[in-house]
């Protein structure tokens, strides 16, 4: 018999910046070794594959999805994408993950190859390119979540260097207030990265100086958190060229391709496409290349009022507009033998409430909050039930 609904048995990564309470607090999920969980992986990744049951034996989900690609993701998601297209997961940090910037699909295609032709195993920790793909990603805060987004206007970069009027960065800051271009953000952003020695250690140590002397401001309070986090890190100046913002649990922002950006406290829905390349700009004691960070990076201010995304309200469902095509994210609440239908492979996980999916052949599951499940192309029409609140992965 073909089921209708797999219940997902997934991964919990526990990356050393990850919370140690925050996924029991919300979805009662025990921590007895008491590790950082990280992140909850849902979907086929192969560094992390959801597992589900099928006639009664355990199997990966890339391989269920392998029988029949058609059938399971629909006939154009299949031949377009070759494989589940997005990676759903739960993302809960209790440190600051590093800056990052996520390459376009043409600049990951060119650098995977070039990669590939030199030979640089894939495990590598110098490697750039882990795939041919781009990753962008949509978060969707559960909790109040700190993050930073996108260049700040020119105008705010400059003001914030101004008052910690370093002697060592005057050039730098010059030279992007005579060139307030792309191409003067540049290369302002690329000196900052690029900083060693003396000139370093003397800008970290006036930056660190100015935030104590005013830590009752957020920002500095914020660079103070940081700092014991990441002593010495030149990406401890990021939140003064980048936004910084809290998005309220509720609210969700976009993280396009060629964006610095970085995740640094709380717990979220992530949604991204399938990929694993990033490309560090701080924050972190792992490999940096900023020659090609700054070749993958677009240098044009955001503006705040786009960092949040507004969802489209339809009834009990909230769309959220991804300018991609590899995935799709609604979140539904107070929904009561609600009908829905799908020509993708779906992921489903349940909020805050139970959630009961069911089928007109009368096959139903209830998921408890924090759990979650797969639903293939093939099942067409379903219906949904839930006092509370769920998420949906589509594409």
């Amino acid at each position: 018999m073909t089921n209708n609904f797999y219940p997902l048995n997934n991964i919990i990564q526990d990356y050393a910046w990850g919370s140690h309470d925050a996924l029991n607090t919300l979805f009662d999920i025990p921590n007895p070794e008491n590790k950082p969980q990280a992140e909850i992986w849902m979907g086929a990744h192969q560094n992390g594959c959801s597992k589900i049951t099928v006639e009664g034996k355990e199997t990966l989900l890339s391989d269920f999805i392998a029988q029949d690609m058609p059938k399971m993701l629909g006939a154009d998601t299949a031949e377009k994408f070759g494989e589940l297209p997005y990676l759903f997961k739960v993302l809960s940090a209790e440190k600051a993950l590093s800056v990052q910037v996520h390459p376009s699909k043409a600049q990951a295609e060119e650098g995977f190859a070039k990669e590939e032709a030199a030979g640089i195993p894939l495990s590598a920790g110098f490697r750039n390119y882990k795939d041919p793909n781009h990753k962008p990603e949509l978060v969707y805060a559960l909790t109040s979540y700190k993050a930073m987004n996108g260049f700040r206007d020119y105008s705010e970069i400059l003001n914030f260097f101004h008052q910690l009027n370093i002697a060592e960065l005057e050039g730098l800051v010059s030279a992007l207030e005579a060139n307030q271009t792309e191409q003067g953000l540049s290369a302002f952003f690329e000196a900052m990265l690029s900083l060693d020695g003396e000139a370093k250690t003397a800008s970290l140590d006036q930056l660190i100086a100015f935030a104590k002397a005013n830590q009752d401001d957020e920002l500095c309070a914020l660079l103070l958190d940081l700092s014991t986090q990441y002593p010495g890190d030149i990406g401890l100046f990021s939140p003064l060229i980048l936004n910084t913002i809290t998005l309220v649990p509720g609210e969700a922002m976009f993280l396009d391709a060629c964006t610095p950006h970085a995740y640094i406290k709380g717990t979220g829905l992530e949604i991204m496409a399938n990929s694993d390349n990033v490309l560090r700009a701080g924050l972190t004691p792992k490999y940096m290349d900023v020659p090609e960070l700054i070749s993958c990076t677009r240098c044009v201010p955001m503006a705040k009022d786009a960092i949040l995304l507004q969802p489209t309200v339809v009834g009990s469902a909230q769309h959220y507009p991804i300018p991609v095509p590899d995935f799709k994210f609604s979140v539904y609440t107070a929904t009561s033998n609600q009908t829905l239908s799908t020509d993708s492979a779906e992921i489903l996980i349940a909020i805050d409430t139970p959630l009961t999916v069911s089928h007109s052949d009368g096959e139903s599951v209830t998921l408890e909050k924090g759990q979650s499940v797969f639903i293939p192309a093939y099942v067409g029409d379903y219906a949904v039930s839930c006092e509370g609140a769920f998420a949906r992965a589509y594409n």
